[in-house]
């Protein structure tokens, strides 16, 4: 490879020399430009930070250095040679061309520094140039060369001295807005309210509804130039999400965005649920969209569009105002503190479970809402008929949450034997295509399941299922696939002493199951740790369970006013400092006096 690098290196130097020879008699007028020239062409050898005499800008790619280095030397002095051999042109226009090729050139130079352009595009630039100039000097539009050229190097013609008075170059300006929007879809709508003389706006914006109607959203909303073009569209999907913009309380209505679209529902009718003072009525619409919407996906395997948002929307109404309720009244009785819930059915009720997993109370999983989702359900409600009521939707979250709160067992219990074993083997499959490209959610909620798990059977058939997608995943060459199972069959195993498996050795990571006491001491070989209990009920109590038990085990316990300490008095030097759970009423009664 390096031979034949050198070989093309050698050829191009000599057909440099050649070119120059036969450019030795040119006019002085035009030996002005070709000096330039041939100096923006040196400077050209030096982007490379080497002193070479050629031009090979590419680390590791020896084919790209060759188109480099070929349009640095034969391409420049091929084109100069061309210009003087050329007896159409006159002098004057000549200059024109040489004048027009070194200011090229210099942009070039400006636009590799600033790492607009690569060194290849160096090829593109002359032969571009080359040609635009060919037809911009019989009269004719460079609007050819400019729509099969690139982005930047387009910009370089339109821009350049030579082509300001070509007749293509309006047509110019609006193919490149075009080109620009296509290379930098996500920005699209950022560069129309650039270009407010591009005459296709109304294509890219009704593209870009389609494809990021949360965006155009904001755009639509705002009161510059491209947020009044964007009003003013015509097409259905623009007309919905301007109609949504323009609202008090537009972004309400976002989540029901595709179903707006295709007429299955109205403004009206989601302002009826908005009157809603208890949130009810919105949120059992939410819910019912969301069903359907993973109807669509299992079955249709369409993408309903705001389906992100109609997600957020959920989880923020399912926490605020239902968890937030029931989690705030988790000192008073069922009847008072589940109130707020009563009217939820059990699909609403799993929704505010697999929503709000990180909010919701144990208490308020384990005596209001898992219990009450079978109570509603009636007679004969399973687990099963549950998730299929859902189309599945969120399952392996309801699967992980069912097993740290202890209710897997009763959960699959209250369906055949049968319908368990392939929910369970279902839970464990297809980890690698959860909804977003890098997502891993699915992934971690098997591996966070499975120590909650008591059940032998259960783990058994997960590991079973675990090792079947890993072989499956290894005979298709699925290098996603094969990560993560590879990774949850080392983390299962190892939870059985018997298989003698160093988790941290075998995967290269720190210990999962326990923390090395090591990792917790401070440079005095000491451990301190920080304790916090709450004011009410429930933390007196859980602070006096604290310090009995480690006074029944010998630590050395030192009360103050306000915190406690408890000390290790053999081993490692451990000290816990905790605040004293001050009687929160008095404290805020203090503190109102205080004010």
């Amino acid at each position: 490879m390096k031979y034949f690098y050198f070989l093309a290196v050698l050829v191009a130097t000599l057909m440099h020399f050649e070119t120059k020879a036969q450019t030795a008699d040119i006019p002085q007028a035009r030996a002005f430009f070709h000096d330039r020239i041939d100096k923006l062409q040196k400077r050209i050898y030096l982007l490379d930070n080497s002193e070479d005499g050629s031009f090979t800008p590419y680390t590791d790619n020896e084919q790209l250095n060759t188109i480099a280095n070929r349009a640095a030397t034969t391409s420049i002095d091929s084109f100069q040679t061309a210009i003087e051999r050329n007896n159409n042109w006159d002098s004057n226009t000549k200059i024109k061309y040489l004048r027009g090729f070194a200011d090229i050139l210099q942009s070039f130079i400006n636009g590799f520094t600033d790492k607009r352009l690569r060194g290849a595009q160096l090829q593109g630039v002359v032969n571009s140039f080359a040609k635009a100039a060919e037809l911009e000097s019989e009269g004719q539009s460079i609007t050819p060369v400019v729509y099969q050229s690139s982005l930047e190097v387009g910009s370089l013609l339109i821009d350049n001295f030579a082509f300001k008075d070509n007749q293509g170059i309006e047509e110019c300006k609006q193919l490149l807005v075009g080109k620009e929007c296509q290379k930098y879809p996500d920005r699209a709508l950022e560069i129309l309210n650039r270009h407010p003389e591009y005459q296709k706006t109304d294509s890219i914006i009704i593209d870009f509804a389609h494809r990021d109607p949360d965006a155009l959203y904001d755009y639509a909303a705002s009161t510059n130039r491209i947020g009044n073009v964007i009003r003013n569209c015509k097409d259905l999907l623009v007309q919905v999400i301007s109609q949504m913009a323009v609202q008090k309380n537009g972004r309400q209505y976002f989540p029901f965005l595709d179903n707006l679209y295709k007429g299955k529902t109205t403004f009206e009718e989601i302002d009826k649920t908005l009157d809603d003072p208890t949130k009810v009525s919105y949120y059992r619409l939410l819910v019912r969209t969301e069903i359907e919407y993973s109807e669509r996906i299992l079955n249709e395997r369409d993408t309903p569009m705001g389906i992100s948002a109609l997600n957020t929307r959920l989880t923020s109404v399912a926490i605020d105002p239902f968890i937030n309720v029931i989690n705030g009244l988790h000192e008073s009785p069922d009847a008072v503190r589940f109130k707020e819930i009563n009217p939820l059915n059990p699909q609403e009720l799993y929704y505010l479970a697999v929503l709000g997993e990180v909010q919701l109370y144990t208490s308020s999983y384990l005596k209001g809402v898992y219990p009450q989702i079978f109570q509603k359900g009636g007679k004969g409600f399973s687990g099963d008929k549950l998730l299929e009521s859902v189309y599945f939707d969120h399952f392996k979250k309801w699967i992980k949450m069912a097993a740290n709160y202890n209710k897997l067992d009763d959960f699959l219990n209250s369906m055949t034997p049968e319908n368990a074993d392939l929910l369970m083997r279902y839970f464990v499959r297809n980890l690698d295509k959860t909804k977003g490209k890098d997502s891993l959610e699915d992934a971690v909620d098997v591996a966070g399941s499975f120590a909650s798990i008591k059940s032998d059977k259960v783990r058994n058939l997960i590991l079973e299922e675990v090792q079947t997608n890993l072989r499956i995943a290894k005979n298709t060459n699925n290098k996603k696939a094969i990560a993560i199972y590879d990774i949850l069959n080392t983390l299962f195993l190892s939870m059985d002493p018997k298989n003698n498996i160093d988790v941290s050795k075998a995967l290269g990571i720190e210990p999962v199951y326990y923390m090395p006491i090591k990792e917790l001491e401070n440079e005095k070989n000491t451990v301190n740790i920080q304790q916090y209990f709450y004011g009410d009920k429930d933390g007196q109590t859980a602070y006096s369970n604290f310090i009995n038990s480690f006074s029944s085990m010998g630590w050395k316990v030192e009360n103050k006013p306000k915190w406690s300490v408890v000390y290790s008095t053999k081993g490692t030097p451990i000290r816990i400092y905790s605040n004293r759970p001050l009687d929160e009423e008095k404290d805020w009664m203090t503190m109102r006096r205080k004010s």
